[in-house]
This record gives C-alpha cells, structure tokens and sequence, in this order.
C-alpha cells in the first residue's frame, strides 16, 4: 500500500468501527427503522451525486440489470442493514458490533453447504471461535441484563443476511458498476425500511437535538457517503488479504468507541472479540 492507501484504509476502518455507537446515539431519540431508512436514503442520494459528477453510468438497465439490483439488494442490503439496527436497539453496540462481524465465518458455511467447497481444519476452528463467542455474549446479556438476548437474534440474522448476499454476489454475472448497483440497493432498501417503518413505528420528531443532528450528518455523509467511496477505490487497487485485516479491525473499534458513550465493556466482551478475531482471521487470511 502507498501512503494514499494507508489512510483510506485507518480512515474506512475508523467510520465502520465508529459506526456503531454512533448509531447507538442516534436510537436514543429515533426509533430503528425510521433513523435506517433516512439515513440510507440520504446517503444514496449523496453518493448518486458524487459518482454523476464522476460520470459514471447511474441508471440500470433492461431487466437483467434490475433484477441484479433487487435480488442482490435483499439479503445485502435490507436484510444486513434493517436487522442490524434492530440488533443495535437491543444490545449494546460494541457487542452488536462483533456479533455482526461474524459473517465471514457464515459466507464460508454457506459455500460449504451450497456450493461444494471444503470443509477444512480452520473452518472448523472458526466455527467453534463463532460459537464461544456467541455463548460468552448470550451468557452476559442473561446473567447481567445488559441488553436483549433477542438483540442476539437479529444481529446473527443480519450477519446470516450479509454473508448470503455476498455469496450471491460473488457468483453474480453483473453487466453493471458496482457504484450503480449499491447506490440502488440502498434507494429502494430505504423506500422499503421508510414503508415499514411508516406502518409500523411512531413518526419521529423533527425537532431532535444537536447530537442527533450530528448523527444524521455522519450517517450520511460519511457512513452511507465517504465510506462507500473510499471501499470501492480501494477494492479496485488492494488484494483480499487487506478487505479481511479491516474487517478483523472494525469490530474492535467499535467496542472500543462504544466507550465514549459510557457502554464499558465486559471481560466476556473481550474474550468474544478475541474469539471473533481468530475466526475472522481463520477463514479469510490465505496462508503466504
């Protein structure tokens, strides 16, 4: 990596990481569904401004190209992003962070089951990491009433979701730019979470506080915005080795930032990052 490439990757490390107590924050004031479906929808429009200022093709089409983005935005998209913050709403949101982050360890299972791949000796030390993980996790949330074991529920359904649409997306024959198919997998998931949440959850506030105005922004503008931007640019230029180290590295940033909102973690908080740390680094890293 250049220098260039060196802070792309701190700085996309530090917005996913940050992410989740900062959504933590802005649950405080708005209810789940609701702050998902604005925010993404905000960021869509963010990054379909920035990537028609780029000149890039924006409008899918024919209806290969559309069902691409309905089928791949399912799983990927509504499914991660709407069952995540559910979870977050639930749990707090270092521990939502590492549960979510489990989802590599699910997309191997999946090609394993599905798709004829081996199952290996470090498959299986990652599946047992998983579930220590999980037990030490769902252990705490029963005995210390620190959050919902539901809250366990929909975090591994959300991880469950985004290893799935990841399967399907490397199996997928895309005659589209990535940056056209994740800027409509995030407008339509955002118009199906703004219906759901029309139908089901109180209308929130629009006079909220200035922490919940930052939240927004942020959520927008770097989360949905900034993020996007630099993942794509780095995808292009770095192996696959360097996607696994930042994944490996966002969970911990957010039990750590989760700090900063007064949610210190347990020591079965850190037994379990370390757990999913092995995992991670188990099914993603090539041995050299």
């Amino acid at each position: 990596m250049n220098a260039r490439q060196l802070i792309g990757l701190v700085l996309l490390t530090l917005m996913w990481g940050l992410n989740w107590p900062v959504m933590k924050l802005g649950l405080r004031e708005w209810s789940p569904l609701w702050f998902r479906a604005i925010t993404m929808g905000g960021g869509a429009v963010v990054l379909l401004l920035y990537y028609w200022r780029q000149g890039l093709p924006l409008l899918p089409r024919g209806a290969a190209q559309w069902r691409s983005v309905i089928v791949l935005g399912l799983p990927n998209v509504l499914g991660w992003h709407g069952l995540s913050i559910i979870g977050v709403d639930h749990l707090p949101a270092g521990r939502a962070a590492i549960l979510g982050f489990t989802m590599p360890v699910f997309t191997v299972l999946l090609a394993v089951l599905f798709y004829g791949e081996r199952f290996t000796a470090r498959l299986a030390l990652a599946v047992a990491a998983v579930l220590i993980a999980i037990a030490l996790l769902l252990w705490h949330e029963v005995h210390a009433l620190a959050g919902s074991p539901v809250g366990i529920v929909w975090m591994q359904g959300a991880a469950f979701c985004w290893a799935l649409g990841t399967v399907w997306m490397q199996r997928a024959r895309l005659t589209l730019a990535p940056e056209t198919l994740v800027i409509w997998m995030l407008g339509l998931s955002s118009i199906a979470l703004l219906l759901l949440a029309w139908t089901i959850e109180p209308a929130p506030q629009w006079h909220f506080s200035s922490t919940t105005a930052g939240v927004l922004l942020w959520s927008i503008l770097l989360n949905y915005g900034a993020a996007q931007v630099i993942w794509f640019a780095m995808a292009r230029a770095l192996p696959a080795s360097t996607s696994a180290m930042s994944i490996t590295a966002v969970p911990i940033v957010g039990i750590l930032g989760s700090m900063l909102i007064g949610e210190w973690p347990s020591w079965q908080d850190g037994l379990a990052i370390v757990c999913v740390v092995i995992a991670i680094s188990a099914v993603l890293l090539r041995r050299p």
